[in-house]
């Protein structure tokens, strides 16, 4: 084979591009990947959109990075292959949500390739650059805290702490659904104390001690920080000689800025390591502190301190006793209480009999007085969790992206049962006739007795399984990311229909007057026949929909979310449009509907109230992060959580 070895049925598919030479389109690696198109280029690498052909009845992408290392000096392409080679290594011992994750490491000739997931979105870089001016500070926190998520788990991995050390604007991406996923480990090192090595990273970036070859956890934070910078002035730190960033004060160029926030920037861009923030979570603290100005403190040496949990690992809790709907200054919905967990939150809430049980990616379940707020009690689980739980009788059953589904006693928190999946479980149980029915990335539906956990039959489908299934009458309906919609017997697992769409479909279905209403990733909300599979009718909207639908039979209406940012209201019997209210941002938090209002989160940060009948404005809460948890109601009281680690309670 020529040229690294590439073959394409048979003949080399190459494209001379002097040192770089790019594969052509339906070129084929390993028997495996096909390659698309290419997505970017630069240093000795090219990385691909290409389709693994090994999944023939789905359409699964990935990205295909590729080291061509041409360079003429040897020294230099063994650090250009020590490199890669750390790359592939330190991404195939991570597992977080926002880590870009790795699928397959392989060589052909002298070309060595990466493959990992591939995120549909932009990076930081491309959002500035077409900006016409800044970011706005509510989007730099939000996406801040979450690039802090990921730090304090790259900090505090095990057996040792990784380093980042190219933190930048390019290397940190926003995928459809908001959400921030790190990029391009190529240089992250294991930390290892006081040991020094090359100085490496990017210019303008780059602390000053690594420079000097001393890379730790700390200028990471430094890296973050002048991102920030970079965010919210557009003035390119690359452009700019290094370490003058106190020369350029954020305010004097962006007067929109608050003075906490700039003061936050300013302390992780300290000059002298040791007067930054200590750790990531410290950082983390003092942005979430910026929703609440009156926790955001001068400390001591200047800088900022941030707000801090109580002792004993039970996190505060902060309560406001009202009786009506309280607004503050701005004109912002005060909450009757709100908790703050120890990281972001995905789950929904679910409130029975006085108490709400709510899922976070600090690995716990939490269960709370849904009256005040109180911590009642916590569960651990291995992993983070954005599985909703649900209550059966005396148990709370939920799911956990440690590959396990939990029956815990809601009474106190004791383990009743587990049953063990092969891979991450996001899809949220539900219980019918003492079974419970629960997808996983495995590919795999799940019936498991509710009593004991023990598996009664699973139904595999080409691709993971995220949403969350709807039983009816006897038969289980859900969506899975091979474009598929199924319907299954609730006995048998016995397929009874599947009705092909044409993207992943990660809604949750509803069912309603014979039709199942769920939406899709091809911008779509579809009604399909229960009984027979087929689609009565479907709307477009002019984003991708992982919103799950919610019905007013008063009303006559179906509720849906869309990413791009609208709450739409159709009439569930044809899919006529009655109405559409517009957010600032994509939404992926599912509507909840009373009598007379719909509820739902944005990642603008916000909790939407709005009238039932015509979409209007009653109320909204600004929660200082992106909210994609589907409100909760119960006992005249709403309940949301958002991803800065805040559950929330309002009156209606």
């Amino acid at each position: 084979m020529a040229a690294g070895g590439v073959t394409r049925r048979g003949t080399t598919h190459l494209i001379d591009m002097g040192a770089e030479v790019m594969l052509t389109p339906g070129t084929v690696l390993q028997n495996r990947y096909e390659i698309l198109g290419v997505v970017g280029s630069g240093g000795m690498a090219i990385v691909y959109k290409a389709r693994d052909r090994r999944f023939e009845k789905a359409s699964r992408i990935c990205a295909v990075k590729e080291m061509f290392n041409a360079a003429a000096d040897a020294r230099l392409r063994d650090l250009y292959r020590q490199q890669f080679d750390r790359e592939a290594n330190v991404l195939a011992s991570l597992n977080h949500p926002a880590v870009l994750k790795v699928f397959d490491y392989f060589s052909e000739g002298e070309r060595v390739y990466l493959v990992t997931e591939f995120i549909e979105g932009k990076s930081l870089e491309q959002i500035i650059n077409e900006s016409n001016g800044p970011i706005e500070q509510e989007k730099v926190i939000d996406w801040a805290i979450q690039i802090c998520d990921v730090l304090i788990y790259l900090h505090n991995h095990k057996p040792n702490p990784v380093i980042f050390r190219d933190l930048k604007p390019s290397n940190v991406m926003l995928n459809e659904f908001g959400q921030i996923v790190m990029i391009d480990f190529g240089i992250a090192k294991v930390f290892q104390g006081e040991q020094r090595g090359t100085m490496i990273g990017t210019e303008g970036y780059t602390p000053p001690e690594q420079y000097r070859g001393a890379a730790e956890p700390r200028g990471d934070l430094y890296a973050l920080g002048a991102t920030m910078h970079y965010l919210l002035t557009k003035h390119n730190p690359q452009e700019e000689p290094p370490f003058t960033f106190h020369e350029r004060p954020i305010r004097q160029i962006n007067p929109q800025v608050s003075e906490g926030l700039e003061a936050v920037v300013m302390h992780a861009l300290e000059y002298e390591i040791d007067k930054r923030f200590a750790s990531a979570e410290e950082f983390k603290q003092a942005l979430l502190a910026l929703s609440r100005p009156s926790s955001l403190i001068a400390a001591p040496d200047g800088g900022v301190a941030p707000a801090r949990a109580q002792a004993g690992g039970v996190p505060a809790t902060v309560a406001f006793a009202t009786s009506t709907l309280s607004f503050s200054e701005t004109g912002n919905v005060l909450p009757v209480w709100e908790f703050a967990c120890e990281d972001e939150i995905t789950s929904s809430p679910t409130v029975v009999d006085g108490v709400l049980y709510v899922g976070s990616y600090d690995h716990n379940l939490y269960a709370l007085n849904a009256k005040n707020g109180s911590f009642l009690w916590k569960y651990p689980t291995e992993d983070g969790i954005s599985s909703s739980p649900c209550v059966w009788e005396h148990l709370v059953i939920f799911g956990s992206e440690d590959r396990m589904i939990y029956a815990l006693t809601k009474e106190n928190g004791r383990i009743v049962w587990t049953s063990p999946t092969r891979d991450r479980v996001h899809s949220s149980p539900r219980v019918a006739l003492a079974h419970v029915f629960v997808g996983s990335d495995d590919h795999c539906l799940y019936n498991l007795d509710a009593r004991n956990g023990r598996q009664v039959w699973k139904f595999e489908v080409e691709d993971r399984i995220r949403s969350s299934p709807c039983i009816h009458e006897g038969i289980v309906y859900f969506g899975s990311d091979d474009a598929s919609v199924y319907a299954l017997d609730i006995q048998t697992a016995k397929l009874k229909w599947k009705c092909s769409v044409n993207r992943p479909v990660l809604s949750s279905p509803t069912v309603h007057e014979g039709m199942v209403f769920i939406g899709s990733m091809d911008w779509n909300l579809y009604a399909i026949d229960a009984q027979a599979g087929w689609v009565v009718w479907k709307t477009r909207t002019k984003g991708r929909i992982v919103s799950s639908p919610a019905v007013s039979e008063s009303l006559g209406l179906v509720y849906i979310g869309s990413q791009d940012g609208h709450v739409y209201a159709y009439d569930y019997s044809r899919g006529r449009e009655v109405w559409r209210a517009e957010t600032k941002g994509p939404i992926g938090s599912s509507p909840r509907v009373t009598a007379e209002a719909v509820y739902i989160g944005s990642s603008d940060g916000h909790l939407y109230c709005l009238d039932a009948r015509n979409g209007e404005l009653r109320w909204k809460f600004y929660a200082n992060s992106g909210i994609v948890s589907t409100p909760a109601f119960a006992d005249n009281m709403v309940y949301v959580a958002a991803r800065n680690g805040r559950v929330y309670a309002f009156l209606p």
